[in-house]
């Protein structure tokens, strides 16, 4: 016993097109079309990278340092302003604190050496040391700090900042 199948398209919403002729295509036609397909493309927008850290902003005032941008820069991270300023006048050996959303640095200290500071804290309390990705959390247990990786699961204790 034979049963009717249904039409096809009653399953797939698809366009069919009648091929009245076949033609060949020479190996030209082919690279003129990938061009024209590559043209088509729309620009790449971005580096690649999904999570950028951004440098930091500030001025020199006197003998001091005066940097606008932390606070936004500890909340991109995900981490609280106050780690990510302890850990920087500790791996500076420079006193410094909060005044409203600017940070001051008790001393002169250049852009470019603050930034590898950031870049060295967030490869140490912001990515995971197994999978890369930026997706992770601190944590403190029994006077232990832990970097959960939301990502892959794993947890990891890193250095407390003191």
């Amino acid at each position: 016993m034979q049963t009717a199948l249904p039409e096809p398209s009653a399953f797939f919403r698809v366009k069919v097109y009648k091929i009245t002729a076949l033609t060949t295509l020479t190996m030209e036609d082919y690279e003129h079309l990938l061009k024209k397909a590559e043209e088509e493309l729309p620009e790449k927008i971005s580096s690649g990278e999904r999570f950028n850290v951004e440098n930091v902003k500030g001025h020199l005032e006197g003998n001091k340092t005066i940097l606008v941008n932390l606070k936004k820069i500890a909340k991109d991270l995900g981490r609280d302003p106050q780690h990510l300023l302890k850990y920087l006048l500790r791996e500076l050996a420079t006193p410094g604190k909060y005044v409203g959303e600017r940070v001051i640095f008790g001393t002169k200290v250049s852009a470019s050496a603050i930034n590898k500071k950031v870049k060295k804290y967030v490869s140490e309390y912001v990515y995971c040391s197994e999978c890369g990705k930026p997706e992770t959390q601190l944590s403190e247990e029994q006077g232990v700090a832990y970097l959960k990786c939301l990502a892959c699961g794993v947890k990891k204790p890193v250095k407390n900042v003191r």
